[in-house]
């Protein structure tokens, strides 16, 4: 007895970022754009009234006590499972009859000896409607699949990109790897640099790290793409170049599951060594401990230099080449599974931003989400408001994928979207 056999499907899992769409009925999409609205919905409704049925099924034929060892522990399991959306449905419900009365209550309350008891009531429903919010997207949580990765730890890159005059894009590129660093530091993940190339006027060319912890993949899968700063440079300008300058950085978030299973064949490898760069006191530039691997079949290239050892660096740099090789595999599955989307939200592409840094209005707006959020210099701490961000990027995602499902379903039953 499975999950859905009451016929209906879970929406489909959003792996890749870069694929997370916009739905093909737009006033539906907007409708549904919030978790309250999303919870009327008619194919919600009866979905869980369904789920609802199944569960009590199921406690029956267990009450019943006359099936065997087997079918008891699978009934039990199905219980379990079952429970959670159940649970969740009656909830909201129960709290929803709760808001109906006290807005009864309210028509009634008209005379001006009751206008303390209408406050009180109109209080107490306004934090009844704030916990049925909270309900729902507990409930949207438990409908919408976890992705396979989610708990994966992650190898993050991060390279600035080109702009005209000043060093904006090396100098963003830093602050962004250190955002990244604070934000690891924040939640609680570790986070290991496995290469670092500083550009020459204190910024930043290229990094990369490896950052582990609860649920890494699930918070910064949706960070891989362009990033857009928009700044009047602080030094090193004429007069006459001081203006806002443009200029982008490219971050690549690629899932590490823990046992990465990719063969790699030495003869398709080349392998140079060459001296370290950057902060390392005596040891630097004086041992060519550094190691650049190219794997010649894909033209992948890979760089580490953090550790003494030639031989730590080579083992880092193989893991950092493999888990590229295992994200190849990944998009081109992708590629086949969700070929039939029609809008991706995003991708990697140079000539597309997911996000804009703008200095000079104290602004960062993440262009999918059209969202604006305010003082810049919080979020590139890294902490509470970086991950505010994070997390109203993945409600929306959340309810994208929900949203994508109802239209489905919309489509089957409707003959068309």
């Amino acid at each position: 007895m499975g999950l859905h056999s009451c016929g209906f499907g879970r929406p489909k899992s959003l792996l890749d970022p870069a694929r997370l769409t916009l739905s093909c009925n737009g006033q539906l999409r907007k409708k549904h754009q919030d978790s309250r609205a999303l919870w009327k919905h008619e194919a919600v409704q009866k979905y869980l009234e369904t789920l609802s049925k199944e569960y009590q099924e199921v406690s029956h034929l267990l009450d019943a006590d006359s099936k065997n060892d087997f079918e008891q522990r699978t009934l039990r399991r199905r219980r379990a499972d079952l429970s959670r959306f159940v649970t969740a449905f009656q909830e909201i419900k129960e709290a929803e009859r709760e808001v109906q009365e006290l807005e009864t209550m309210c028509r009634e309350l008209d005379s001006r000896d009751e206008k303390q008891l209408l406050e009180l009531a109109l209080e107490e429903k306004e934090t009844l409607d704030k916990k049925i919010n909270t309900l729902c997207r507990k409930l949207f949580q438990l409908l919408v699949p976890k992705e396979k990765y989610d708990k994966s730890h992650v190898i993050l890159e991060v390279t600035a990109g080109r702009t005209t005059g000043g060093d904006i894009c090396q100098q963003f590129t830093k602050e962004m790897f250190e955002m990244y660093q604070n934000y690891a530091d924040y939640k609680r993940w570790t986070f290991d640099v496995l290469n670092y190339t500083p550009a020459e006027i204190g910024g930043l060319h290229h990094a990369a790290a490896h950052i582990s912890g609860d649920d890494v993949y699930r918070h910064l899968k949706y960070e891989g793409g362009t990033h857009r700063v928009q700044r009047i440079p602080e030094t090193g300008l004429s007069s006459r170049m001081q203006r806002i300058h443009t200029g982008t950085m490219s971050v690549i978030v690629l899932p590490q599951p823990e046992e990465v299973d990719v063969k790699v064949d030495p003869r398709d490898l080349r392998v140079d060594t060459f001296r370290s760069k950057g902060a390392g006191g005596q040891h630097v530039n004086k041992t060519d401990s550094a190691v650049r691997i190219v794997h010649l079949p894909t033209g992948l290239v890979v760089e580490c230099q953090q550790e003494r050892s030639q031989l730590k660096n080579k083992e880092i740099a193989l893991q950092m080449l493999r888990a590229k090789l295992y994200q190849q595999i990944i998009e081109k599955q992708l590629s086949q599974e969700q070929s039939a989307r029609k809008l991706q939200l995003g991708t990697r592409a140079q000539s597309e931003r997911i996000r804009t840094y703008n200095f000079t209005q104290d602004r960062v707006t993440d262009h999918r989400i059209a969202h604006d959020a305010r003082n810049i210099k919080e979020i590139l701490s890294g902490k509470e408001e970086l991950d505010k961000l994070i997390n109203r990027l993945l409600e929306f995602a959340e309810m994208e994928a929900l949203t994508e499902y109802l239209e489905n379903l919309q489509s089957v039953e409707g003959g068309g979207c």
